[in-house]
């Protein structure tokens, strides 16, 4: 599969999972809209400055969790 099918893949995979608010709204074009979404997804993820409004963080769970200590 190359690289290009793939991406029409997950495009058609999208545009037939639409979320509930996104069918709410309606479209004319599902693919487009799919691939809108993922779009704007992939450039979110590839920089994390890309929308200053939300913080993507990558955390192991040790570094999440405060560790406590078992009374002696």
């Amino acid at each position: 599969m190359t690289h290009e099918q793939s991406d029409q893949d997950r495009v058609e995979s999208r545009a037939h999972h639409l979320l509930p608010e996104e069918t709410a709204v309606g479209s004319d074009d599902p693919q487009a809209q799919a691939e809108a979404i993922l779009d704007d997804s992939d450039i979110r993820a590839a920089d994390q400055n890309a929308a200053p409004d939300t913080v993507l963080e990558r955390r192991t769970s040790d570094q999440t969790v405060a560790a406590v200590e078992p009374p002696d």
